[in-house]
């Protein structure tokens, strides 16, 4: 999934050498209802990893006691009204891994800022406020937002997904709480279809089973959520299918250049498969075919091959009439779409409702797109689909989308970025819904 912002460091070669930085960094979200304790959480990641300086927990003491949640809401508006707006990202390190933290929204109208921040993690952390639930019932029911967010993160295939009950030192018994609660949270998932990597008790603002487990508390003989995230694994790439790279930027080279000899070199990174030298290829939108005869690293290196996640240019064996928003394309052509059956989850503050156009982004390639239809609408509270002729704000369902032109596309489980799209407002220029093609 991408946004409208288009991501230039993704292909730009010598300028950003190792894009993706280290490989073996983490890359979570912290998710869930509003006032769970997400900033507080990765506050008390940050100051109990030792990634905050004694200037930085300065300024956000207030009278002797630190503000946790300060270390990551940065905009005035989230500081005035005490919650988070955006997606911030923070960084911190371990002596084993590195870490990348994107802090997300828990308000319902700021869904799209947590979408933005799932589609590209390894992890999900969904927080659940222990005090804001009737802990005492075996049969308790889970808020909206934690259900409507562990959907989301489901749907966008993030790797892992752990539920952290978090304020456990805020209700009298903690025990029968956690209990309570990881069956609630257990029902769920079986019924939603989420495999849950773990269930941990904690408590973000005292710090317990944070970075240190707590062996024993709650019945929980468990990792802690540092131990734990120390161990997930990254994102796993679509190495093993065909080979896919929209084409994002187009380089001329001199005649006299040895390394492209004159011709042109087609950069992007790779969606899917792997780009090897001598490799047949179709193009898209042409169909043409072609074949590889050099792949370059960013750093101008020529490599026998390389595989899906990795920034290169292409040298074909012929000039070939491709531009940004193109195709390269294995010969095993992915089949081309003009009308998509997806899953929407809805963004816009207007209801989306059939016969309504939209710009859609697919890779690097703008499409118009017709509402065809709208199928159903998910219902969030028993997760059953309900036939509607319009998805609200926020709300998640199956729509048909008819094309202006066709794209390359595979559904979403088999590959994030062949199956997935978002729909821009041609009016607002405001990114209105996820499209995750079925």
């Amino acid at each position: 999934m991408t946004t409208s912002t288009t991501n230039t460091e993704a292909v730009i070669p010598a300028t950003k050498a190792g894009i993706r930085g280290v490989l073996s960094a983490l890359k979570f979200i912290t998710c869930g209802s509003v006032d769970d304790g997400k900033s507080t959480l990765i506050g008390r990641l940050l100051v109990d990893s030792k990634s905050v300086l004694q200037d930085q927990l300065a300024g956000v003491s207030k009278s002797g006691t630190t503000d946790l949640a300060l270390l990551t809401d940065g905009l005035a508006a989230e500081r005035e009204q005490g919650i988070t707006i955006d997606v911030a990202y923070r960084y911190f390190a371990t002596p084993s891994r590195k870490f990348i933290i994107g802090d997300a929204p828990g308000h319902e109208q700021y869904t799209r800022n947590m979408v933005t921040a799932a589609s590209s993690a390894d992890a999900a952390v969904v927080l659940v406020d222990a005090s804001k639930l009737e802990w005492k019932n075996p049969s308790l029911t889970l808020l909206p937002q934690t259900r409507r967010h562990s959907l989301l993160v489901q749907l966008l295939r993030v790797p892992s997904i752990v539920f952290a009950i978090n304020k456990l030192d805020a209700v009298e018994d903690p025990a029968l709480a956690y209990a309570n609660i990881s069956k609630a949270l257990q029902a769920f998932c079986a019924e939603a279809k989420i495999i849950a990597t773990a269930t941990i008790p904690m408590s973000a603002l005292i710090g317990t089973n944070v970075v240190a487990a707590t062996k024993g508390w709650c019945g929980y003989t468990g990792a802690s959520l540092l131990e734990l995230l120390e161990t997930l694994p990254n994102q796993s790439e679509d190495t093993s299918a065909a080979f896919a790279m929209p084409v994002q930027w187009v380089e001329k080279f001199s005649s006299s250049s040895d390394t492209s000899q004159g011709r042109r070199v087609f950069w992007g990174r790779i969606a899917a498969g792997q780009a090897s030298i001598g490799a047949a290829v179709t193009l898209f939108p042409s169909g043409k075919s072609a074949k590889v005869v050099q792949v370059l690293s960013t750093t101008r290196t020529s490599l026998a091959s390389q595989v899906a996640g990795q920034s290169i240019g292409i040298i074909l064996d012929q000039e070939a009439d491709l531009s940004r928003g193109d195709w390269i394309l294995g010969a095993d052509a992915i089949p081309e779409q003009r009308e998509i059956i997806a899953t929407v989850a809805w963004m816009d503050d207007e209801d989306l409702v059939a016969g309504r156009v939209y710009q859609a982004l697919h890779g690097h390639r703008w499409v118009k797109a017709k509402i065809k239809s709208i199928d159903h609408v998910l219902n969030i509270t028993d997760l059953t689909e309900t036939a509607s002729t319009e998805l609200q704000p926020n709300a998640i369902g199956r729509v048909t989308l008819q094309l202006a032109q066709g794209i390359p596309a595979l559904p979403y489980a088999q590959s994030r970025i062949l199956g997935a799209m978002i729909l821009v407002d041609p009016v607002t220029n405001k990114t209105s819904g996820a499209v995750l093609i079925r």
